[in-house]
């Protein structure tokens, strides 16, 4: 299971993910966005909008991926995911756990598993998930958290208690800091703020992690 995500990044270790209020732009618009600068896997995240809305909204986007080869990871929501036949979902620690969504989604589908310390990563890297992610790395205005950051230093031990597993960094990283997220030994970046919300700069900021990476 684990080369499945590796295989959806096509070589590229940048995993960015949707937010439509920060960018003002639709899942949709953004998918577009992000596959015509050379995405491959993207992930979509709406905790906001009622399950009714982003299911419409996914549903829309899905279909502009479908069209460009594009693979979609839907957030937290399983029944989504299952609904809309998406590539997998990604799951925080109060969903839905990575065994019941297994069975669900089946064999072939992508599952991702949040986690936000050493022993948490150990633990998910025995669950029947194709990548461990872990953050926040460094402080981020995305998402309120009381967990502190995990930093470079922290992440070097996640790199080795998850071995073979895929590992994604998340929680603070930019165009300018990613690089040395990697040389710690994360696999991919997932990036929310550092794309939308710079204005005018988005499609610069996306392939500057492609290109980089």
């Amino acid at each position: 299971m684990s080369s499945s995500v590796l295989h959806a990044l096509v070589g590229s270790k940048f995993y960015p993910i949707t937010d439509q209020h920060l960018s003002r732009l639709s899942h949709a618009e953004q998918v577009a966005q992000l596959s015509d600068c050379g995405a491959t896997l993207i992930q979509l995240r709406e905790k906001i909008d009622p399950p009714s809305r982003f299911y419409a909204d996914a549903e829309a986007a899905l279909r502009v991926a479908r069209e460009r080869g594009v693979k979609i990871i839907i957030n937290d929501r399983v029944d989504i995911a299952l609904a809309l036949n998406a590539d997998g979902v990604h799951l925080g620690r109060e969903d839905l756990a990575p065994e019941a969504a297994r069975r669900i989604l089946g064999d072939t589908a992508i599952i991702g598993f949040s986690t936000h310390n050493i022993e948490q990563a150990r633990l998910a890297a025995q669950m029947p998930v194709d990548y461990v992610a872990i953050g926040p790395i460094f402080s981020t205005a995305t998402k309120r958290s009381t967990n502190p950051p995990v930093g470079l230093e922290g992440l070097k031990p996640v790199r080795q208690v998850v071995g073979d597993l895929p590992l994604v960094a998340i929680g603070g990283i930019t165009s300018e800091n990613f690089k040395m997220v990697l040389q710690a030994g994360a696999d991919a970046v997932s990036v929310i703020s550092d794309i939308w919300a710079s204005e005018g700069l988005i499609t610069a900021k996306i392939q500057t992690f492609l290109n980089a990476s």
